[in-house]
């Protein structure tokens, strides 16, 4: 059985039961997070966040982890309806100091990789371009 943290206490109380039944279920199965995570689509870091209660789990992720366990989904996907109407949306859940969203990335950090991947791939293109206008004969007159 593992040893959970305290919950955040912003958590609101829809939020809280699920990620409580959602604990429950993981403990039921005996799996460690990387286990599970083995056995699912998600990482050992996404279960993490979703059993402390730091991010909303997925509709699937309840799904997948309710088939790995052998459990009701319509109970917890009723659970996760409420819940998901009460999560505060677009907040980090604060979990402490030491919580796993310690390690997150700053704000703005997905823009930047996606805009630094968009400039390399214009530059790749630009010089494969250049390359192949190089390579072309040039007309004689």
């Amino acid at each position: 059985m593992t040893r959970w943290r305290p919950l955040p206490d912003v958590l609101p109380r829809e939020a809280r039961h699920l990620v409580e039944q959602l604990r429950a279920l993981k403990d039921r199965t005996g799996l460690s997070l990387a286990e599970l995570a083995r056995r699912t689509a998600y990482s050992k870091s996404s279960w993490q966040r979703y059993l402390s209660g730091a991010k909303q789990p997925p509709r699937g992720a309840v799904q997948a982890l309710c088939r790995v366990a052998g459990a009701d989904q319509a109970r917890l996907l009723a659970l996760w309806d409420l819940a998901d109407t009460t999560w505060p949306h677009g907040v980090p859940v604060a979990a402490g100091p030491a919580g796993p969203m310690a390690d997150a990335p700053p704000a703005g950090a997905e823009y930047r990789r996606w805009r630094a991947a968009a400039l390399v791939s214009f530059g790749v293109i630009v010089v494969l371009l250049a390359g192949l206008l190089w390579m072309l004969p040039v007309g004689s007159g």
